[in-house]
């Protein structure tokens, strides 16, 4: 009897242990659109995050654009394969509260998380009220940007252009682009002054430069956005700017998508183009490799206009409400912790992604990593 005992004691325990150990981290799904360089940025700080939480264990997954995200993940609602954790860019932002999928930021911390203590006031105001609707904000801040021009400084030099004055006005870009357009002696050209991807954000920010909206309603913040402002005089003139450029030959056509332009200024074949500032770290290391200097300015605005400056773009990251309790809390654990000041840093060391937090950009001018890194400074 004893011995008997002694067994379903011991196998009582046994069972114990394997159902202790058996359970393992919580595991959530992270699906992102950061390709390329940023990609590795994004698996770097996941990494970072499993090693330091053994508890839960994110799985991140590039998913193609913005636009492929929202779509993979409308699909995966529907048949109960959602992931927690998405990255929608800023102008999804009513898209993703209509859409009813989605668990609003400040509920999953307070109310799902029980977390008290988060400081919701941490963030940078201008960024923060891209995601805040009602006073709540509905998803986390974490890759924010604006465009930049970014221009070789030794194609500027060889045609006696000044490196350190970079055109201003839209004049100036088609005159200066011009002067960077090559031939070779059979008349075929080898390097195009400017280049300009075909994507909606660049007709958006051009327009915002000029001081106007592109959509009714103040760009949809005093109301929902019912009419397109396509003809209005500062789409007009970026649009007559772009056509003239391309018709000169001296800007090159890249075609729809981000990657035609961007292989175009990497590979010399373009002296100029309008990128976002998540593309710093990139074009720097590419410019040490090829041996040319890279030079960073604010967009161009047509002389004699009021000039509007860039507005907010970039992505912020999203949580799928329908996932068990404690799925969700450990996807607030593993956004709460994107948000802390050193990760936010190494983020926008590492692309150029501007830090959405107040102790971020205080790290960062602490550090004076501007006077040594000018172009992430513009």
């Amino acid at each position: 009897m004893k011995r008997f005992i002694l067994l379903l004691t011991l196998l009582l325990v046994f069972s114990l242990s394997l159902m202790t150990t058996g359970a393992g981290p919580v595991k959530i799904e992270f699906w992102h659109s950061m390709g390329g360089h940023n990609l590795q940025v994004v698996q770097s700080l996941v990494d970072n995050f499993n090693k330091t939480h053994s508890n839960i264990k994110v799985e991140a997954q590039f998913a193609g654009t913005y636009e492929d995200t929202l779509n993979k993940t409308q699909a995966a609602v529907r048949t109960k394969t959602a992931p927690h954790i998405i990255q929608i860019y800023e102008i999804g932002t009513q898209v993703m509260i209509d859409s009813g999928i989605i668990l609003p930021m400040e509920d999953l911390g307070k109310k799902v998380a029980n977390d008290r203590s988060f400081d919701w006031g941490k963030f940078i105001p201008a960024i923060s009220n891209y995601y805040k609707v009602g006073g709540k904000i509905y998803s986390m801040p974490f890759n924010s940007s604006t465009p930049l021009l970014y221009y070789n400084k030794n194609a500027f030099r060889a045609v006696g252009l000044d490196p350190n004055r970079p055109p201003k006005t839209f004049e100036e870009l088609k005159d200066y682009a011009a002067k960077l357009t090559i031939k070779d002696k059979n008349g075929n050209i080898t390097r195009y002054g400017f280049t300009l991807a075909i994507v909606g954000w660049f007709v958006e920010q051009m327009v915002a430069n000029q001081d106007e909206v592109l959509v009714n309603n103040n760009n949809g913040r005093t109301g929902r956005a019912t009419e397109a402002l396509f003809t209005s005089d500062a789409a007009v003139r970026f649009v007559k700017l772009w056509a003239e450029m391309v018709k000169d030959g001296i800007m090159i056509n890249p075609g729809r998508g981000w990657e035609g332009a961007k292989q175009a200024f990497l590979s010399g074949r373009a002296a100029m183009m309008i990128e976002s500032t998540a593309q710093v770290n990139n074009f720097e290391a590419n410019a040490k490799s090829q041996g040319y200097e890279l030079g960073t300015a604010f967009l161009p605005c047509p002389a004699g206009v009021n000039r509007g400056g860039v507005i907010i773009g970039g992505a912020s990251l999203w949580c799928i409400a329908d996932h068990p309790t404690e799925e969700l809390k450990a996807s607030w654990e593993f956004l709460k912790w994107l948000s802390e000041a050193d990760q936010q840093v190494y983020w926008f060391k590492n692309t150029g992604y501007f830090p959405v937090t107040k102790e971020a950009v205080e790290n960062v001018m602490y550090e004076r990593f501007f006077a040594e890194n000018p172009n992430y400074l513009t």
